[in-house]
């Protein structure tokens, strides 16, 4: 019996041996990406058990696993999860965690203003793009809107015109029909809807994050997302101590210094954080395109308590870029696909006639209340201030080279700048002064502005599974539109003659600088303006309202919103028609409402359906009929567009794949369409359309697939959509100089024509791969196709006339490569980046879009590479 314990005892204590050897201790220590600061509280778990542990203050962790080899997970809320095996004892040393799609921990302020679609339970087609991808791959001399390419249904147009000068197109539709919100504050341009990219060229650098919310969206606010909203979320004060340094160059001696830093937030609950940069290039990919500009933000942070958290907010991008305009295949037959024929000398140096200059700074005061459990106030109060135009001719002097071999015969477009002077001194009055008939000035059509907005929301959540918000969104918006000198070219003044209430005689003499920071203060008075001097005056106020219901499978929401515009216009010069004084005021009511629901079929698959109609107010450059010079309304009155929007998804997500797939139809009817068009004697004219009505419907997907440990990734999406317009649509032609109607009451059908400017199939690939340790390479393809151009109205009102329908015309499918390398290393504790980007890598030729004068041809291949130190 004793022989027996013994040899019982034997076995445990072997079994114990066994299992102590069996053993492995790891250790490391975990970091962000982006400012190598370590993370406390992560977690660390070996797959397949219980066994766990978190990192301390310092991201230093130490685990025991209960087997020699095996894998180790380490997760942190904001970060993509990281997989590394082990085998025995191991120092796993500094391991680097990537902020992953998720998009709550990029907002420090304004929680209850930024409508992320994470805010929400029931879904919306949507894409994130992170503030680390961004400026990897769309900050210098690409368009900001590269960051949103590799999306479905997103459509970047970045022709080969000037710095800042593409569109972007979300399901077919512009960038009036897509709303466009800065940390949930509106800021599509009030007269018309439109975006200016140049103006917010400093997004590249200062946004956390971009989400592209197709569709409905989950905005509350009173906007109508026809195509979707896009709404940026940008840097505010970061309560983490450190910045960086970044040096960039590319192509056409492009470079960007840039320098950031964040105090870290004190004590007593302050912090502040500071950006600016300076960026340059002689041209950006055609002739005749130069730029300038520079970047700036700075934020303040107070947090007194655990109930409030305040932060005010000032950022700009002054800049100017030459610009390229459309033209003539043939022109570019001829002369190359460079050619600018905007562009010239003047005394030796190269010279533009068409010059964009703008300033807009942005400030923004935002408060967070914690009134108490369940109840949040968030509300934000911003203004921004406009100031600049864009440079064109005033007269007709103008003077081309020919073949003048002095400026080589084969660029005989080129203007000749010092030819115009030579011959307005010889044309000029006794005074030297110039006339519109004989002289060559150049002139700018300068648009400046003061917006002022509140906009406040109460998010109320009642019990574990009801939440409600309300809000409110008020604007005031003024614009001032007038034109000025900017060069004489050797006169002393331009007479204005064709003023009514001067005298024929009259003299401006005074230039301006075509310059963002001087154009913040300098700028004509009324006796130094000519040909336009007008103000425009719009209101705004609206209420919205969510309710939402969720539990761990469903969720169901309702959302309402009704607001008021009015618009006004004051005249100071006479003009065409009845251009002085205040028109009558016109106010138009808008609303929306949209409602959807979702549903969790497993932990992995779930879907969704969104509804929503909205009534939205015409932009004010539509309510009158000559915006420049009259009082007058267009007739008959344009009244509010009507969207019916519907939409439905299916997602699947697990820990290594994600799959989301949605279809979509838009009705979109009662629309007012306004094209331009050349009129005999050089006279302008604009086609005005009522009731137009366009259907989008389509099918888009998006996938990624990150395997753990794997050190690569692939990501791609389609979007197939079938977008045209529908029925007979009334329309008139104006003479815009003049006033007078061309054609006053005709009729066009316009049945089954496509929709052109954005191609309506497209599909894109691209992959993220880790050569070794610090080093990655990453590659986009995108294909597009099912691309056609703008509706030729004379050709469709002729098609109509003639008792058939105009057949779009299809432009060239084309294919474009992107391809970037990223080296990350450290010196001492400071992580340096150097990064290098190719776009269009393969050097392909084509066209990207066609407007009502000419084509625009895409960027050729271009380059950049910057290197960064964060300390």
């Amino acid at each position: 019996m004793k022989k027996f314990n013994y040899f019982l005892f034997a076995a445990v204590l072997m079994l114990f041996t066994t299992a102590a050897f069996a053993q492995a201790t790891i250790t490391g220590k975990v970091v962000d990406a982006d400012m190598n600061s370590p993370l406390p509280g992560a977690n660390v778990l070996v797959r397949g058990t219980v066994n766990g542990t978190t990192t301390d203050f310092d991201g230093n962790f130490t685990i025991t696993a209960n087997s020699t080899s095996g894998e180790i997970v380490i997760s942190y809320i904001g970060f993509a999860s990281k997989a590394i095996k082990f085998n025995g004892d191991a120092n796993l040393g500094t391991i680097v965690l990537d902020l992953d799609n998720s998009l709550q921990e990029v907002v420090v302020v304004g929680t209850g203003i930024i409508d992320l679609a994470e805010g929400r339970k029931t879904p919306v087609a949507v894409s994130t793009i992170k503030g680390k991808d961004i400026q990897l791959k769309a900050a210098g001399n690409v368009e900001f809107g590269e960051a949103m390419k590799n999306t479905p249904s997103v459509y970047v147009s970045s022709q080969a015109g000037g710095f800042g000068d593409s569109q972007i197109f979300l399901r077919g539709f512009d960038d009036t029909n897509t709303a466009y919100l800065l940390n949930g504050q509106p800021i599509n341009g009030m007269e018309d809807g439109r975006m200016y990219w140049s103006n917010w060229s400093g997004m590249s650098d200062v946004a956390n994050a971009v989400q592209v919310q197709r569709g409905l969206g989950s905005s509350k606010l009173a906007i109508s997302s026809v195509g979707g909203t896009v709404n940026i979320v940008s840097k505010t004060t970061d309560r983490r101590e450190g910045g960086f340094v970044r040096f960039m160059s590319g192509n056409d001696s492009y470079f960007k210094g840039s320098f950031s830093y964040n105090s870290g937030i004190n004590d007593k609950g302050w912090a502040f954080s500071v950006f600016v940069d300076h960026w340059q290039a002689h041209r950006k990919y055609s002739e005749g395109t130069a730029g300038q500009g520079q970047n700036y933000l700075f934020s303040v942070g107070y947090k007194p308590n655990e109930r409030h958290t305040l932060n005010f907010l000032l950022t700009g991008a002054p800049q100017w870029h030459d610009q390229n305009f459309s033209e003539d295949l043939e022109f570019y037959e001829e002369f190359g696909e460079k050619a600018n024929d905007n562009y010239g000398f003047y005394n030796g140096e190269g010279f533009t006639e068409r010059r964009n200059y703008y300033h807009k700074p942005v400030m923004n005061l935002n408060w967070d209340y914690d009134i108490k459990e369940g109840l949040e106030l968030s509300t934000v109060l911003y203004a921004s201030w406009g100031r600049g135009g864009g440079t064109g001719n005033l007269g007709r002097g103008r003077v081309r080279v020919g073949d003048d071999p002095m400026y080589n015969g084969s660029r005989p477009y080129l203007i000749d700048f010092d030819q115009i002077e030579e011959n307005n001194v010889a044309t000029a009055d006794a005074n030297n002064n110039g006339n519109f008939g004989d002289s060559y000035l150049r002139r700018a059509s300068v648009n400046n502005h003061n917006w002022y907005g509140l906009l406040s929301n109460l998010n109320i959540e009642t019990s574990e599974n009801w939440s409600f918000n309300i809000g409110l969104d008020g604007r005031t918006y003024n614009g001032i539109h007038f034109r000025q000198l900017i060069d004489k070219f050797g006169l002393n003044g331009y007479e204005d003659n064709f003023r009514t209430d001067r005298p024929d005689d009259y003299v401006i003499s005074e230039t301006f600088e075509a310059n963002p920071w001087s154009s913040l203060f300098d700028f004509a008075d009324d006796d130094q303006r000519y040909d336009r001097n007008y103000e425009e005056v719009i209101n705004y106020i609206g209420g919205f309202g969510q309710a939402e219901y969720a539990n761990d499978n469903f969720s169901v929401f309702v959302q309402g919103a009704v607001s008021t515009q009015s618009y006004q216009r004051e005249g100071f010069f006479t003009g065409v028609g009845d251009g002085l004084g205040k028109s009558e005021k016109i106010n138009k009511v808008g609303y929306q409402i949209k409602g959807g629901a979702a549903y969790n079929l497993t932990e992995n698959h779930s879907i969704f359906a969104n509804a929503g109609f909205f009534e939205r107010q015409p932009f004010l450059d539509n309510v009158f009929a000559n915006i420049r010079y009259s009082n007058e309304l267009v007739e008959p009155e344009v009244e509010n567009e009507a969207i019916t929007g519907l939409e439905a998804g299916y997602r699947f997500s697990n820990s290594s794949f994600r799959f989301n797939l949605d279809v979509y139809r838009t009705e979109w009817g009662n629309r007012f369409l306004s094209f331009g068009t050349s009129l005999p004697m050089d006279e302008f004219g604009i086609y005005r359309f009522n009731d137009v009505t366009q259907i989008h419907q389509g099918v888009e997907f998006d996938f990624e697939y990150r395997p753990l440990a794997a050190g690569w990734s692939l990501r791609g999406y389609g979007s197939i959509g079938n977008w045209k317009y529908d029925n007979e649509t009334p329309f008139n032609l104006q003479n815009d100089d003049t006033g007078e109607f061309v054609i006053e009451n005709g009729t066009v059908n316009l049945t089954d024509v496509k929709v052109g400017n954005a191609p309506q199939t497209s599909f894109g690939v691209g992959f993220v791969a880790d050569i070794c340790d610090g080093l990655s390479v990453d590659m986009d393809y995108n294909i597009y196709t099912d691309l056609y151009e703008f509706v030729d109205v004379e050709d469709a009102i002729q098609a109509s006339l003639d008792g058939g329908t105009y057949e779009s015309v299809r432009l060239p499918a084309y294919t474009l490569a992107d391809a970037g390398l990223t080296y990350r290393f450290t010196m001492g504790d400071n992580p340096i980046t150097f990064r290098a980007n190719v776009f269009n890598l393969f050097n392909e030729a084509y066209i990207n879009q066609r407007n009502a004068f000419g084509y625009y041809l895409g960027v050729g291949r271009t380059f950049n590479a910057s290197i960064r130190y964060n300390f």
